[in-house]
């Protein structure tokens, strides 16, 4: 929470020198509310937000029945998950992570989140990696300018140019971020959550 506030406080002060760009705007934004909702968090953690608004779910489901036993073997496993309810990806927020405490709290049927996850997945158009190591480069620059000390930053850093000089792109969160919110969702498209998924929340 300090570092966020020392921040805010310092980019406010030089603000007025040079109008932001919507991107820094939106990317900035999303920087401050991962970090406000996971103080803990590595720049692999903020990586992953940032390629799921890119990438969505990941991958094409097309056995539905494995990925419900997936699906009912993790509900088995956990009690509880730190994550919000419904948290935005990245800085257009085309998709969503939900939690899948709601599923455990039966506040969402099972089989309508099901078929949201699988269309998500199955609909997700994903950009060329070209584009994506593009993206990420001017992200990673304000990540740097914002001087958040992350942990573990040049060993991240590192990992992640590796990855996508491989033409590759999924990370999974952090150690420490696993240790800390124990986080258990799945990826939905926004459009097809507020559609689908959201009446059952009001």
């Amino acid at each position: 929470m300090k570092r966020v506030l020392i921040f805010c406080l310092s980019f406010a002060l030089v603000s007025g020198c040079a109008p932001e760009s919507n991107f820094q705007r939106k990317v900035r934004k999303s920087i401050v509310m991962q970090l406000n909702i996971y103080p803990e968090l590595t720049l692999r953690d903020l990586y992953k937000s940032f390629f799921q608004d890119r990438f969505g779910p990941g991958h094409i489901i097309s056995d539905t029945l494995s990925a419900k036993l997936y699906l009912d073997e993790e509900l088995s496993e956990f009690e509880s998950s730190h994550n919000p309810d419904v948290e935005p990806t990245g800085w257009e927020n085309n998709y969503v992570r939900v939690n899948l405490s709601l599923l455990k709290r039966e506040l969402i049927p099972k089989q309508a989140f099901l078929e949201a996850f699988i269309e998500s997945a199955n609909s997700a158009e994903h950009p060329k990696i070209k584009i994506w190591k593009s993206e990420w480069t001017r992200i990673l620059r304000l990540i740097e300018e914002m001087q958040l000390d992350l942990p573990d930053f040049a060993r991240d850093k590192t990992f992640i140019d590796s990855l996508l000089m491989a033409d590759k792109y999924a990370i999974h969160h952090s150690r420490r971020f696993n240790e800390a919110y124990r986080p258990h969702y799945r990826i939905i498209d926004r459009t097809i959550f507020e559609d689908r998924l959201r009446k059952y929340l009001r």
